[in-house]
């Protein structure tokens, strides 16, 4: 398990490499129990932000007493307050399955980095889908405007508090490419990790407008459906993260590959889960409102199922509520919505695509020649990550 330095990430991070391998904890070699599994990983690295987060919050003070309290100090909360750590998990899984070459503080570091990099992106996706809720507290920009309205300031609360939003979501990427390259830097794969840190980062944006883009052309596109979620999830969800500890570890372009293509399919099957989440979760267990996507009609997969299945049987009614129309957004309309997702087998269908992914995502896996040991935790952290094994958690991003 991880050992007593991850409580003190300044000064190492986690217990070091068993004895009698040199400096390196080769999955394949079984790295014995110090090596540390992916769970305690997503656990560890929490000592690891709170560390760097006060280094930035102090550096924040010196800029400005204000700028640090209402932006640097929302952003360290709320990256603190958690979500599943999934990209640290699967950074590590990928590392440790293709050597764990190094120090353990650094696919440590990696992660954090990405878990700034996720608030960045879920401040700006709450800000763009008018979400209220995040993580079972107010989204910040709903914090920001319930700041706007308390100190009675000037101007419309909605501007302000996301204009704000965006400039905390800014900062939290900064602050991601910061650590991250700070890392890279000691690495001798620094030009490695940076094309994929450089790759993701595009996909998540080109994602991101895509997903927006089609809400707004009204579209019902499987196949853009389908590129909408591999890009805005699946790839920075799963794909780059074991691509990033792989690369931390020295692997060669074929066992990289194989990870990516486990990756891809985890990472679909992820947002596949995420889709019935956003229809059909209680919003008790994932922390944020389970009728947003159904209200704003967005461009799931599990809609395009829904709407290509009600075509094909003629289903007019399943047509008329789930299509780009007015159909109303009252909690009637939301029912029947359910209704027709329910009705026309695409929350059956989305479930067995579920069940292919992870197989599939699993097989990948093994074909790279990682060990018994690896191969497990990969399994469990997909069972996790596809909501096939509870966790308690419920942040579903």
């Amino acid at each position: 398990m991880l050992g007593p330095r991850a409580a003190h990430a300044g000064t190492g991070g986690v217990a070091g490499p068993p004895t009698g391998t040199g400096g390196r904890t080769d999955c394949r070699a079984d790295p014995g129990p110090d090596a540390g599994t992916a769970g305690e990983a997503a656990s560890a690295v929490g000592a690891v932000l709170e560390e760097y987060l006060r280094g930035r919050l102090r550096e924040a003070r010196r800029v400005d007493a204000v700028f640090a309290e209402e932006v640097a100090s929302r952003v360290a909360a709320f990256v603190l307050r958690g979500g599943k750590r999934l990209r640290t998990a699967f950074v590590w899984c990928g590392w440790v399955a293709t050597g764990g070459v190094g120090d353990p503080l650094t696919p440590l570091r990696i992660g954090a980095a990405l878990e700034l990099l996720q608030t960045c992106a879920l401040v700006h996706d709450d800000v763009m889908d008018e979400s209220p809720v995040r993580r079972g507290a107010p989204a910040v920009h709903a914090d920001f405007a319930r700041q706007h309205r308390a100190g009675r300031m000037r101007g419309s609360a909605a501007s302000y508090s996301a204009t704000a939003a965006v400039l905390a979501g800014d900062l939290a990427l900064a602050w991601a490419d910061d650590l991250f390259t700070e890392t890279a830097l000691t690495s001798p794969y620094g030009e490695q990790l940076h094309r994929e840190w450089q790759a993701m980062r595009g996909e998540m944006v080109a994602g991101q407008y895509l997903d927006m883009r089609a809400q707004a052309t009204g579209s019902s596109d499987p196949a853009q459906a389908r590129n909408i979620a591999t890009l805005k999830s699946a790839l920075y969800t799963v794909e780059r993260p074991l691509a990033l500890g792989a690369s931390l570890a020295g692997a060669d372009a074929r066992t990289t590959d194989g990870l990516r293509a486990a990756g891809r399919c985890a990472g679909l099957a992820f947002q596949l889960r995420d889709d019935l989440l956003g229809a059909f979760g209680d919003p008790a267990v994932t922390g944020k409102p389970a009728d947003e996507d159904l209200r704003a009609r967005k461009l799931t997969c599990l809609r395009a199922v829904a709407l290509r299945l009600a075509a094909e049987s003629g289903d007019t009614e399943a047509l008329a509520v789930l299509g780009p129309g007015d159909a109303g957004t009252g909690a009637g309309a939301v029912e029947r919505m359910r209704a027709a997702l329910e009705r026309t087998g695409a929350r059956a269908v989305v479930e067995e695509e579920i069940a292919g992914l992870s197989a599939s995502s699993l097989r990948h896996f093994a074909a790279v020649g990682a060990d018994a040991r690896a191969r497990r935790e990969f399994a469990v952290l997909v069972a996790r990550a596809v909501g096939t094994v509870p966790d308690g958690e419920g942040e579903s991003a």
